[in-house]
């Protein structure tokens, strides 16, 4: 099963630069992974669905996308377990007075379809048939892997970011932002909660924030660690997203986002922790070119720590990277 949307890029969404924020392409992402595997869990006849967004892989943004670009977004299902799909996404962003398309991203996301009578009852997703049995043993692998990887994500996530008086230049203080946002109808599904896209564009705004704060230069999202969301946020609450540096290398910052829901509406409901991923982003010239980003100052023991896990994060898919490189023997 397959499927695509296509849209021009307008003004509004780009940066001052004319590159297309990521947040933009985040939610597109979504929404083609919403359609398509919401469309999958209803192929048979039982209780109606809606898909949910639980955790979206790592994300490298490839190549920049330009206002008047026609952005094509194709998904299609690789696998699927008894209560979740695996969305695989790719972008190509198609230059309509030349003809020329290049790709721009690729994604894997993982949906799970609640019942639209009742948004906590999770229920099976129809198999799919595949062509050939390493695909489902590979598809299997991939589904234990990022379930560990979420279960390990929620243990770690205690930390909220506080506000510090007077920072000094180039400290996580300085750069670190928060945005507040009323949940209304528009940002939400059938269910009542928002769509998974909406929370994605607005972790990669105050992530962009944090970049730019730190560098004062233009900033672009150079890639997306795993996004994980822990719990719905519903129609209502107010909910904060906050941005911290963590890492730098030469040329790139690695940023820890973080999403709390409060549900004012609800008394009985205490404020949680609804999201949280690490974005990377890279500093660009006016004529768009790679520029040295300046080094962190870590002060706190805690700083100092998260500094230590992004240099791991970052050396680590550095390997990866030339690992890929290399030429077969």
């Amino acid at each position: 099963m397959a499927f695509q949307l296509s849209r021009i890029m307008r003004p509004d969404d780009a940066n001052v630069a004319g590159n297309v924020h990521g947040g933009t392409i985040l939610k597109m992402i979504e929404e083609a992974g919403a359609i398509i595997s919401t469309r999958h869990c209803n192929s048979q006849n039982g209780e109606r669905c809606v898909a949910a967004l639980a955790r979206v892989e790592r994300t490298d943004f490839l190549s920049p996308m330009c206002i008047g670009e026609v952005a094509h977004v194709s998904a299609e299902i690789t696998y699927t377990s008894k209560h979740s799909v695996e969305v695989q996404v790719n972008v190509m962003s198609e230059n309509i007075l030349t003809g020329a398309k290049k790709l721009t991203n690729k994604a894997t996301l993982w949906y799970v379809p609640l019942s639209l009578k009742n948004v906590d009852k999770v229920l099976e997703v129809p198999p799919v048939v595949y062509s050939r049995q390493e695909q489902e043993e590979e598809g299997r692998k991939r589904y234990e892997a990022q379930k560990l990887e979420r279960m390990e994500t929620k243990w770690r996530n205690g930390d909220i970011v506080q506000p510090v008086l007077n920072p000094e230049p180039n400290t996580v203080s300085y750069s670190q932002s928060s945005l507040i946002h009323l949940v209304g109808p528009s940002d939400c599904t059938l269910h009542g909660f928002v769509h998974g896209g909406v929370t994605m564009k607005l972790m990669d705004e105050v992530a962009g924030i944090v970049a730019a704060r730190h560098c004062k230069t233009n900033i672009v999202t150079a890639s997306v660690d795993a996004i994980n969301f822990h719990d719905k946020i519903r129609k209502g609450c107010v909910i904060t997203i906050s941005g911290r540096m963590t890492f730098t290398s030469n040329k790139s910052m690695e940023i820890e986002v973080l999403v709390d829901a409060d549900p004012v509406v609800d008394s009985s409901q205490k404020r949680y922790r609804a999201a949280s991923a690490f974005f990377t982003y890279v500093s660009l010239s006016q004529e768009g070119r790679s520029l040295p980003v300046p080094q962190l100052v870590p002060e706190t023991e805690d700083e100092k720590k998260r500094f230590e896990e992004g240099k791991g994060r970052y050396l680590q898919m550095k390997a990866k990277r030339q690992g890929h490189a290399e030429p077969q023997p």
